[in-house]
């Protein structure tokens, strides 16, 4: 064991200081920053709200939702379990919407395979993309001793029948979907790995790239990302999003989970689209141990949204979008939500009053859905005139 190490050790060190070793080592821009402080006095936005989902009495675990626009209906996706997050059963559903105000019925989108006798796999909704005429909805699954990790994928044509399961033979349980670079690359962010393809199907050609060296680490799902971090002196790194900026470079931002969370977030870059990313470092931005997402809206102006708040750790309100001109500075700030949800059933590791955002931008809106105590799920629209 201290011969494994020592040679770990060097290569590392020899890796900082000659990147020829360790290919992920690429040179690494200023970090990006915020200016959020706290909510107090930041405008609020004027939103439209409905909830998609909010459980009775079964089925009480709501979290890792997405949604889109397809074929004149919306739709949205999420993880869906009896109580407690990540629990085996785990399944992920669908719901759709005519007008975004009402919303049917949660319907099966996919059910994890077995385990065991006794015991079922768990599932995670990992986002959606369309492409033409087809939708494409992605999930991971793993073993409820977090073994096994797949990526799935299911496709439809009309939002309501949906394909067999395609087996993507990725590890990864991813943290986003897939999100299209400006060379058509598509990328999936996981919680220290990254998939991409060249297909803009999303349903072949993926490889898998990471801030970590290979020999690190054999999947990626939520109990491998902190291992391959304490070997390297870092705190727990997961749950990464990008965002493409002009000249070409993808900048990976993560949250710092458990005892390592300093109320930042840390970064890594690539100047190959996804190919290799740099060693990450911690950023100047802000954030309450949570999911957030980043975009860019049609004026070319970047945006994040998420929970931005260190002053009540965890507690993931309010909801907070920042944007910035240059894609390196986040300094202007809008309240996007801040009521209160009311749990209905205490879980493991429920909580949080506005986790997970993901976002999409149509006709002037922007579309932001979310976890509400990772029970109920809610999505929030906006115009975009009021930047």
């Amino acid at each position: 064991m201290k011969k494994k190490v020592t040679i770990f050790t060097t290569t590392v060190s020899m890796c900082i200081t000659a990147s020829a070793i360790w290919s992920t080592c690429i040179a690494q821009s200023i970090p990006i920053t915020n200016t959020y402080s706290t909510d107090s006095g930041l405008p609020h936005l004027k939103t439209e709200r409905a909830f998609i989902y909010k459980p009775e009495n079964k089925w009480l675990y709501s979290h890792h939702p997405y949604s889109c626009f397809f074929k004149g209906k919306y739709i949205a996706t999420w993880s869906n379990g009896m109580k407690d997050e990540d629990a085996p059963g785990q399944r992920v559903v669908f719901a759709t919407s005519s007008d975004f105000k009402t919303w049917s019925g949660p319907q099966l989108l996919a059910l994890p395979s077995r385990y065991n006798d006794s015991l079922q796999n768990v599932l995670t909704a990992a986002g959606l993309y369309q492409h033409g005429d087809t939708l494409v909805a992605y999930y991971g699954e793993y073993s409820p001793v977090r073994t096994n990790t797949t990526l799935w994928a299911k496709y439809t044509l009309d939002g309501v029948h949906w394909s067999k399961p395609v087996n993507l033979h990725l590890p990864m349980n991813p943290n986003h979907g897939p999100q299209a670079l400006a060379n058509g690359r598509l990328v999936i962010c996981g919680n220290f790995t990254f998939a991409y393809t060249d297909d803009p199907k999303g349903l072949s050609g993926w490889k898998m790239s990471s801030i970590y060296p290979d020999f690190l680490y054999k999947e990626d799902n939520p109990a491998t990302f902190y291992n391959p971090a304490e070997k390297l002196g870092l705190p727990p790194i997961c749950e990464a999003a990008v965002f493409e900026t002009g000249n070409g470079i993808v900048h990976a931002l993560f949250r710092v989970t458990g005892k390592g969370w300093k109320g930042k977030l840390w970064q890594s870059q690539s100047n190959n689209s996804a190919a290799t990313w740099s060693l990450p470092v911690e950023t100047g931005f802000t954030d309450n141990d949570s999911k957030f997402h980043f975009g860019q809206l049609p004026d070319k102006r970047f945006y994040y949204v998420g929970i931005p708040d260190t002053l009540h750790h965890y507690n993931r309100n309010p909801l907070i979008l920042s944007v910035s001109n240059d894609g390196k500075v986040f300094n202007k700030h809008y309240v996007i939500a801040n009521s209160l949800y009311q749990l209905k059933k205490e879980g493991l590791w429920k909580g949080g009053q506005y986790g997970y955002p993901h976002t999409i931008i149509k006709d002037g809106y922007m579309y932001v859905i979310v976890s509400r105590q990772k029970e109920a799920v809610e999505i929030i629209r906006f115009q975009l005139d009021q930047l």
